[in-house]
């Protein structure tokens, strides 16, 4: 019979000497060399614990922010080596797919200024994906990611509050330059809090608080900046949480309390500063509106008149003045301010479809790991999560950070462990 253990993290016992029952059960399930598991772990926490915080890398020095992929990659592609296998899944298809319609269409517009620049942003987050659902899928805990995840984000949202009560900042910035894309980031993690509470008596107090330490801090973290999106992403993400019961009601309004609370202490200690930012926001918040909806209309126009391949990686940015006729000559190179239109201008119908394939994909697929028996704290928490994603992102262009991707892999990989132990059905029931 198969380790239930690879399939989903136990309910029970403090977090410490759970960590090092997985580690040992993924070994023997495995059969891998001794020093494998702990590779990959290592290389998946550096790569998902960074990602939040890398404006501090870069801040340390430029290419730093690329050297946790290089070491996943370099860790993954040895540990494979040696095993000798790799475990091939569907998923590669459309993955393999969207990396070749990107390099297609930077081929295509070969001289465009920023082609070769975002067509090296996009193929790592595809090649990382792909590995994050082989590591997953077989060595590494789902739970491993998420708390990976909440650790780099709570590092983030710390660095959201210095900036504003420290540094005097109107909206944080912290480890990223856009207020936007910080509050995204954060959003996206929140969710993951709700799969890291240990369950049973046995468990010390301390492990219990600090999920909901650290949601109550992405909160804060989040709120700060004064994203609209952000707002709205964490409003879905918790009616999912609720809706699938892996919320109750008394534990949303235990932490809506404590953001009141928080809310309250900032207001009593900051009030001028909270006042100022506010007005600031709302001063800027119609024409931000008007502005967006010019690009949009860029963004559509670019997508039809280049179906195919689009306007090429980075194209928005290097064809908005001639396509929208110069509406805004104090901006030269903007970003679309949404995912979805800024994809289907740049790789065009294919490579759109593909992307919308593969959200739709971790939906579906993580929803058929539920019924094959994963854990369903698990599985909706990776739901809600991007679904996080998807609504920040109508506001946002998000494809070249990893919160999309890590939650993308998680679905994908969450049905790839079920799939591979059907004896979980008959131990855990079916759901």
């Amino acid at each position: 019979m198969t380790d239930t253990a690879t399939v989903s993290w136990p309910r029970s016992g403090p977090w410490p000497g759970a960590r090092r029952r997985w580690l040992s059960r993924g070994r023997r399930a495995h059969g891998g060399h001794p020093t494998d598991s702990l590779l990959l772990h290592a290389a998946v926490v550096l790569v998902v614990v960074t990602a939040p915080i890398e404006g501090y890398l870069i801040d340390l020095h430029p290419q730093l922010g690329k050297l946790p992929a290089i070491v996943l990659m370099a860790t993954w592609a040895g540990v494979r080596i040696r095993q000798r296998r790799v475990s091939p899944a569907p998923v590669y298809l459309l993955l393999a797919g969207l990396a070749g319609i990107v390099l297609l269409s930077t081929a295509t517009h070969l001289i465009a200024p920023f082609s070769i620049e975002y067509a090296i942003r996009w193929l790592p987050f595809l090649v990382v994906s792909a590995l994050l659902i082989d590591i997953v899928a077989t060595e590494v805990s789902v739970r491993v990611v998420f708390v990976a995840a909440l650790a780099g984000a709570s590092i983030a949202a710390v660095g959201a509050l210095i900036s504003v009560f420290v540094s005097g900042d109107l909206r944080a910035a912290g480890p990223l330059e856009d207020p936007n894309d910080l509050a995204y980031v954060l959003t996206a993690a929140l969710p993951l809090a709700t799969a890291c509470l240990p369950a049973g008596r046995t468990v010390p107090l301390f492990w219990r608080l600090l999920p909901a330490a650290s949601a109550v801090l992405l909160v804060a973290g989040a709120a700060v900046t004064l994203s609209r999106g952000g707002l709205l992403a964490v409003c879905a993400a918790a009616l999912w949480l609720v809706a699938r019961r892996n919320l109750s009601l008394r534990a949303a309004g235990g932490l809506c309390g404590a953001v009141v609370a928080v809310a309250a202490l900032v207001w009593l200690f900051a009030g001028s500063l909270v006042t100022a930012a506010l007005g600031q926001k709302t001063y800027i918040a119609e024409s931000n509106i008007d502005q967006r909806l010019i690009r949009w209309r860029a963004a559509i126009e670019m997508a039809g008149t280049h179906p195919v391949l689009g306007v090429g990686p980075g194209g928005f940015r290097s064809e908005y003045l001639p396509t929208s006729h110069v509406a805004e000559i104090e901006e030269l190179t903007p970003v679309t301010h949404n995912m979805y239109l800024e994809v289907a201008a740049e790789l065009g119908i294919i490579g759109f479809a593909l992307f919308i394939a593969l959200i739709v994909g971790a939906f579906v697929y993580s929803e058929r790991a539920l019924r094959l028996g994963a854990d369903r704290r698990g599985v909706v928490a990776t739901q809600a999560a991007l679904l996080a994603v998807v609504v920040s992102s109508v506001t946002l262009s998000e494809e070249y950070y990893l919160p999309l991707w890590s939650m993308i892999a998680v679905a994908y990989a969450l049905h790839l462990r079920a799939s591979r132990a059907p004896d979980t059905r008959m131990t855990r029931g079916g759901r």
